[in-house]
């Protein structure tokens, strides 16, 4: 039976790779935000940026369900920052009568800062459509990110 497996992590934990190796070894489908927000508007949103982003996983979460349906596995690479969030795409999944599989992926403090820094110095060199992240933003995401609990069924770090 097709199941969703949950990808939980911040910016540059590793999710897009786990997403990959996921996806050949499972036989699934990865469905992005990033992916979408990415191909449809650039880098472009500004301001728009979290309303587009929230429309954008409402289509994917039942786009989801409609892949696992068919009997394909699905990757939702989206980092699942909040409890809450996590708890409603649960509810879900679970109502729609789909299994589910959480991951999250925990760097240490200094090594997601050195891939930011990495990943900055991509996007400046022009060699990734990743976007830039700057201090402001950096501290957007330290404080929006909420650490997983029990809910994860597997940890990597």
């Amino acid at each position: 039976m097709a199941k969703v497996y949950l990808i939980c992590g911040k910016i540059c934990s590793g999710k897009t790779t786990l997403a990959k190796k996921l996806a050949e070894s499972r036989n699934a489908v990865v469905l992005s935000c990033d992916e979408v927000t990415w191909t449809l508007f650039g880098n472009d949103l500004g301001e728009k940026h979290d309303e587009m982003t929230s429309r954008i996983r409402r289509y994917l979460l039942h786009k989801a369900a409609e892949i696992v349906r068919t009997g394909t596995n699905v990757i939702l690479d989206w980092g699942f920052w909040s409890a809450a969030y996590r708890t409603e795409v649960g509810e879900y999944f679970s109502a729609e009568k789909i299994k589910t599989q959480w991951t999250y992926l925990s760097v240490p403090h200094e090594e997601w800062k050195r891939r930011i820094e990495k990943r900055n110095a991509a996007v400046l060199a022009g060699e990734s459509h990743d976007y830039f992240v700057d201090e402001g933003l950096l501290a957007k995401l330290e404080r929006l990110f909420e650490e997983p609990g029990e809910e994860m069924e597997r940890w990597v770090e």
